[in-house]
């Protein structure tokens, strides 16, 4: 069996787009900055530089943003910032609005989340919308999980309708599908049924996968039928020689297990989870069949989970492409690769030192960006260890697009953005030409050699 890896790094380029895709900043930050009311409770401890931007998800006018509090005093921990019809931010550095509005963030933001029955967002590490406009936000009720692990609220599943920002449905995770130290941080909706959000119970078959991390294990649950179960099995476990990172000059260590989820295409012959540790240089698979058929009756060993290959360093995030492909950003070669499982087709998508020092999520906006790939970047290393420069770029929003021509400002040139439906508000017109990095005409020598591969492939 080859041996299919990446190779390490030379200086050939601080940035190559080595196939053809666009590399797109569309927001960035040197540290976030909040839009809290006059009188807002901000915790005593709290410093700008303790709020990591962790994923994005991308709506019709809004993108969303979620900053977990993994360290104690974030004003907002699910937030938005406008989208502009054309692609281009008026302010590639906006300010944050917190969703749905502060009323939800103000307990667990002046330190006291249980308040109210625990009926604001405590901490939240990933969102994702659905066909029917509705933002499913995953709270993990954990306060301060980098330092003292604080259990505030039990881990629940809040749904939002996007028309209105009111709140539809609360789904409160049962006991005996958590653990004491359950950490729940991402979550994958599988869709059941076909066509468009008008159809009858379009909306209403859904399973949703849910990844804890910290006891690692798969939680399921049936939408349709208002059930959960959860699922483990000893390969969703971390690995010790992959619990340090090393990333531009410095490490951290952190044993998490299941962070990275995606769906293969729902066109597959036979539809699958793919999911992996982030500390662990493993990708595994799992068929949707075995995830819904309710709680495994025998041991944790029996869950049909696959080994499908090695990546050449660990990785946090992951999407599905349009074409099937997986899409991720092994954390030490600063770069995406994307590999189509049991073949021979892999291939470096990106690679900067600068600016993917630690992609923490992908999103493919099916819905709203004609499948283009989202991403956060962030130097989460620095943040790790305190030596975060305020001076410098830390915090970034990209997408990767496809080899077309794209010019800010040029009259006439068309962008791929869908319209927006009838009721979902557009923006006002603004100027583009903030942040956009065409890197499509830049010729440089590939710093990889393109005959191995990120990951071995196990066929």
């Amino acid at each position: 069996m080859a041996i299919l890896r990446l190779l390490a790094l030379f200086g050939f380029s601080a940035l190559c787009v080595c196939n053809g895709e666009q590399l797109e900043v569309v927001y960035q930050w040197s540290l976030v900055d909040f839009d809290t009311p006059y009188n807002y409770p901000v915790n005593k401890d709290y410093r700008g530089d303790q709020t990591v931007i962790n994923s994005v998800e991308v709506g019709y006018d809004r993108v969303f943003l979620t900053l977990p509090r993994i360290w104690s005093g974030n004003p907002a921990t699910v937030a938005w910032v406008p989208r502009n019809r054309d692609g281009y931010p008026a302010n590639p550095s906006p300010v944050l609005q917190p969703f749905p509005s502060w009323d939800w963030h103000v307990n667990a933001a002046g330190g006291n989340p249980t308040r109210d029955n625990c009926s604001g967002i405590v901490s939240v590490f990933r969102t994702r919308m659905d066909k029917c406009n509705r933002l499913w936000v995953l709270d993990s009720g954990v306060m301060d999980s980098l330092v003292t692990f604080t259990v505030a609220c039990r881990p629940k599943i809040l749904i939002f309708d996007l028309n209105n920002d009111q709140l539809l449905r609360t789904i409160t995770l049962p006991p005996d599908v958590t653990r004491p130290n359950t950490l729940v941080t991402n979550l994958v909706l599988d869709d059941q049924t076909a066509g468009f959000a008008g159809g009858p119970g379009a909306c209403d078959s859904m399973f949703v996968y849910i990844s804890d991390s910290t006891n690692p294990g798969l939680i399921v649950y049936d939408y349709a039928r208002d059930s959960t179960w959860r699922l483990q099995s000893p390969k969703f476990f971390p690995e010790p020689d992959w619990g340090t990172y090393r990333v531009a000059g410095e490490s951290f260590t952190l044993m998490d297990g299941i962070i990275g989820m995606t769906l293969s295409p729902s066109t597959s012959y036979r539809k699958t989870l793919y999911v992996q540790a982030f500390a662990s240089d493993r990708l595994y698979s799992i068929p949707v069949t075995a995830l819904q058929r309710g709680p495994n009756p025998g041991d944790d060993g029996d869950l049909p989970v696959s080994l499908v290959g090695h990546k050449s360093s660990q990785a946090a995030g992951m999407a599905t492409s349009a074409d099937g492909s997986l899409v991720f950003s092994p954390v030490s070669e600063t770069a995406i690769a994307s590999w189509l499982p049991g073949s021979p087709n892999h291939k470096v998508v990106a690679y900067s030192p600068e600016l993917l020092q630690m992609v923490l999520d992908f999103r493919t906006a099916e819905l709203t960006d004609n499948g283009n790939i989202w991403l956060v970047s962030s130097r989460f290393q620095k943040f790790f260890r305190r030596t975060v420069n305020p001076q410098e770029i830390n915090l970034r929003v990209m997408r990767l697009l496809p080899d077309r021509p794209v010019y800010p400002g040029v009259p006439g040139v068309p962008n791929a953005l869908p319209p927006v439906p009838a009721s979902v508000p557009q923006n006002p017109p603004i100027v583009p030409g903030f942040r956009f990095q065409n890197t499509s005409s830049i010729s440089v020598p590939s710093p990889f050699n393109h005959n191995v591969n990120p990951v071995y492939p196990y066929a």
